[in-house]
């Protein structure tokens, strides 16, 4: 089967799986489908554990979506289907590019549909084959329609066979979910990738080719390399300096200072966000001063010295956001924001942790990326498959903190055990709760297709 054949086959199973239906199970099922296609039409390129795992994530993330529902496992089965079209269709362009060429695909698509001559096959047409066409459908369907035309005028009940029903189809809904699952499935299948991704791939390589160790490139054209490498040490001397003036305040007003509750959660977020721009303008830092050949700079061993010292204080600092993090929770309880500072802190120090590995390896920056795409994939992926909701109203309850009846309502996929500690200690998350259970309801009368597996196990109110 040819590609063009894939695109027709998912844009019509698009079409049925979408008509007269909400967003539900029927995206996993057409998840499914994909991942199988994927698997059929690329069987000879699944050659490395990297592909079956990649298989694995994209029919665990379209159970997940069954499952929830939600924008987080959408996302999930989104990327690992992509993902796994890209490392089977293109196995030696980097990860890196995938993401970007699903954007330019996105917005190139819109054109390329219409270019009918890179995708439809050349029609062969000889006389065998005219010949099949005019014995095998023309001449017979030619007279079935002279004979059904006779036969009608001679029977009423004939007749009401081909006439006496009434195709309830809304032509627009087909038309628009044609085309959307046409537009989708070209994309798919037919990307189109740009030659400059191949001739710039070697970019993008882990490790510096031998030409690249020995071009010692200077970042400012008025500055020569040693004026350059004097000022990295300045830079990072002053860094540290006022980094640890940072820590220490930082922890102070943390861990000592005495702050109202009232403005508590307040200060917290604007520290926590202060952490977060930090350690982003950190490890721009490093990627600024250690490129090319840079990284093999033997008079930049100080220069390396105080990058690592600056990697290592910015761990600490994370660390000890950590730690407040955690007495934040034990003190009022898991929320949502939580739990991502909490995601996004352990990125950091895996960013921190790689951009060290970086510096004594001598390894490019693409490295770098390389390494945290696939580690914030796999966050994705973890955030689709854990019912969040559900594990904070747990711990919420179990220690009794943050268990306002609207903020429990206000949580998603927690239901059994929301309505459970609402009966036992008499509360009513008020309006939220009403729409929370009006949703149930909706979710739970949705035809097969438009579902989202959980609510068929919540029990109805």
């Amino acid at each position: 089967m040819k590609k063009l054949h894939f695109i027709l086959t998912s844009s019509l199973v698009f079409t049925l799986l979408f008509y007269n239906e909400d967003l539900g199970l029927n995206w996993a099922i057409f998840g499914m489908l994909q991942t199988a296609l994927i698997c059929y039409f690329f069987q000879e390129k699944f050659t490395s554990r990297m592909h079956l795992l990649l298989v694995v994530t994209s029919v665990m993330s379209c159970f997940a979506f069954a499952w929830y529902g939600d924008l987080s496992s959408f996302f999930a089965m989104a990327l690992s289907i992509i993902f796994l079209q890209f490392k089977t269709q293109e196995p030696k362009l980097k990860l890196l590019q995938a993401l970007p060429l699903v954007f330019i695909n996105g917005i190139a698509s819109l054109g390329r549909i219409f270019m009918f001559s890179q995708y439809l096959p050349k029609p062969k047409i000889n006389n065998g084959f005219v010949k099949k066409l005019i014995a095998y459908f023309v001449i017979p369907f030619l007279f079935l329609g002279l004979f059904l035309i006779v036969y009608s005028f001679g029977s009423d009940h004939f007749s009401s066979f081909f006439t006496d029903y009434y195709l309830d189809i809304d032509p627009w809904q087909v038309f628009v979910l044609t085309v959307l699952g046409f537009f989708i499935s070209f994309t798919l299948w037919n990307y189109w990738i740009p030659e400059v991704c191949y001739k710039k791939n070697d970019l993008l390589d882990n490790d510096f080719k031998d030409e690249a160790k020995m071009q010692n490139l200077n970042s400012f054209s008025f500055l020569d390399l040693d004026f350059e490498r004097k000022s990295g040490e300045i830079t990072l001397v002053l860094l540290n300096v006022m980094l640890l003036v940072f820590i220490a305040t930082y922890n102070y007003e943390q861990f000592f200072e005495t702050i109202q509750t009232s403005t508590l959660s307040a200060a917290t977020h604007e520290r926590v966000n202060a952490v977060i721009f930090s350690i982003v303008m950190a490890v721009g830092v490093v990627l600024f001063y250690f490129k090319g050949g840079f990284n093999f700079d033997v008079k930049a061993n100080n220069l390396k010295r105080l990058a690592k010292i600056w990697i290592l204080l910015n761990g600490i600092l994370i660390i000890s956001t950590l730690i407040k993090n955690s007495e934040y929770i034990s003190n009022f309880g898991f929320t949502y924001k939580r739990v991502g500072v909490f995601a996004f802190l352990i990125l950091a120090i895996i960013g921190l942790i790689f951009t060290f590995l970086k510096i004594i390896n001598q390894k490019t920056n693409a490295y770098l990326f390389s390494q945290m795409i696939w580690y914030f994939y796999g966050t994705i992926l973890l955030c689709s498959f854990v019912n969040w909701g559900n594990l904070i109203t747990n711990y919420n309850i179990s220690v009794n903190k943050g268990v306002e009846p609207m903020f429990l309502s206000g949580l998603n996929f927690n239901d059994e055990i929301r309505r459970a500690y609402f009966l036992r200690n008499n509360l009513n998350g008020q309006y939220i709760e009403l729409t929370r259970e009006k949703e149930i309801s909706r979710m739970q009368s949705n035809s097969f297709l438009s579902k989202a597996l959980y609510y068929e196990f919540v029990t109805s109110k």
